[in-house]
């Protein structure tokens, strides 16, 4: 996952990958708190709707932090929405199955 989140972030650098990785982790989290089934959620999977989340969430982060505000705010406004729909869809989450 790291090479993906640095690859779509434009990151050559490997002076970043420890943050990165905390904040790929926390991406993680975030979607679990949101209601993703914890099944789902893997920093090794290969559902492009997860990667892309984590992605964005890692995004939003890292720039808030090194980056731009726009950009920052872009990339939360992405994330948002996508961890509402995965929080309400059948197959990401265990609420369909209760």
């Amino acid at each position: 996952m790291l090479d993906k989140v640095k690859l779509a972030l434009l990151i050559t650098s490997n002076d970043f990958d420890s943050e990165l990785m905390d904040l790929i982790d926390a991406a993680a989290k975030d979607l679990g708190i949101a209601g993703v089934d914890a099944l789902v959620i893997s920093t090794d999977t290969d559902d492009a709707l997860i990667i892309r989340a984590i992605i964005t969430y890692v995004g939003y982060q890292f720039e808030l932090m090194h980056g731009s505000m726009d950009r920052s705010t872009a990339f939360k406004k992405s994330y948002d929405e996508q961890k509402a729909q995965m929080g309400m869809a059948t197959g990401y989450t265990t609420w369909a199955n209760s």
